[in-house]
């Protein structure tokens, strides 16, 4: 079974997640094949791409597999990890994608959906950072990626919390450019993608390159680079991060202890 579903019509490229048994997980597996099809929809001329899951899903999708985490002590969001590679490769493509949303959307799979370019989303679209949960400090580039969509209090609120954020809040506070109906989201969403693919491509495409650069333009200091890493390897070799990745394990809410 194929974990991705890809078309083209009219220059309008779909990628559907197609692994509802597993909530749309982000395993390696399915990553690879957004990426291959991603890559295969940008060749054959796709003028925008169409990011969703399949009609009427509960789950958009749950976010990194639980289950491809790295042991106690091990850093799960290095550079090389699939899902950031994925978000880099999104943010990357010379074209607009737009994020169909229904069902909910949790831990990195919010990062995924919000490195698209527009987000269009129907009431039962809901977001819910989760690494609190597990015992996770997030990256840096997803927790500026964060900061840079909906400024420093939300953020803060969004990952201490790891509350569901529903998708009227969602829309208020800037994550849904648009909240349709649910039987007007897919109408909704390739309209705007068929009226993307009417203007020019290498203007759009120069266009979301400066806005990619230009959200990125906050230098650190290497101090401070390295005063981050040293704060997430506390966590990562804590009791609290072992703990949260057995609580995972053994299907309970975990005990953290703060040590």
């Amino acid at each position: 079974m194929s974990l991705v579903l890809s078309k083209l019509e009219n220059g309008i490229g779909t990628l559907t997640m197609n692994h509802d048994e597993h909530r749309n997980a982000l395993s390696r597996a399915l990553i690879g094949e957004l990426m291959e099809a991603s890559d295969a929809l940008l060749r054959a001329k796709a003028r925008v791409i169409i990011l969703r899951a399949n009609p009427g899903a509960k789950i958009w999708s749950s976010g990194h597999d639980v289950h491809e985490l790295s042991a106690a002590g091990t850093d799960p969001l290095t550079y090389n990890d699939p899902l950031l590679a994925l978000i880099r490769t999104i943010q990357g493509l010379p074209i607009a994608v737009v994020a169909m949303i229904e069902g909910g959307v949790w831990g990195g799979a919010c990062d995924l959906a919000m490195s698209s370019d527009i987000l269009v989303g129907s009431p039962t679209a809901s977001f819910c950072m989760t690494p609190a949960k597990v015992g996770i400090p997030y990256n840096i580039t997803g927790v500026l990626h964060f900061m840079n969509v909906l400024g420093v209090n939300r953020v803060k609120e969004m990952f201490f919390t790891a509350r569901v954020v529903t998708a009227e809040e969602s829309h208020i506070c800037g994550i849904l450019n648009r909240m349709v109906p649910s039987q007007e989201l897919e109408a909704t969403t390739y309209a705007l993608a068929e009226s993307i693919t009417r203007n020019s491509s290498l203007s759009i495409a120069a266009m979301k390159e400066e806005i990619r650069l230009l959200a990125a333009a906050h230098p650190l200091p290497p101090t401070v680079f390295e005063r981050i890493q040293g704060l997430r390897q506390m966590v990562y070799e804590s009791a609290d991060y072992a703990e949260g990745l057995l609580a995972i394990k053994e299907k309970r809410n975990p005990v953290f202890k703060g040590e």
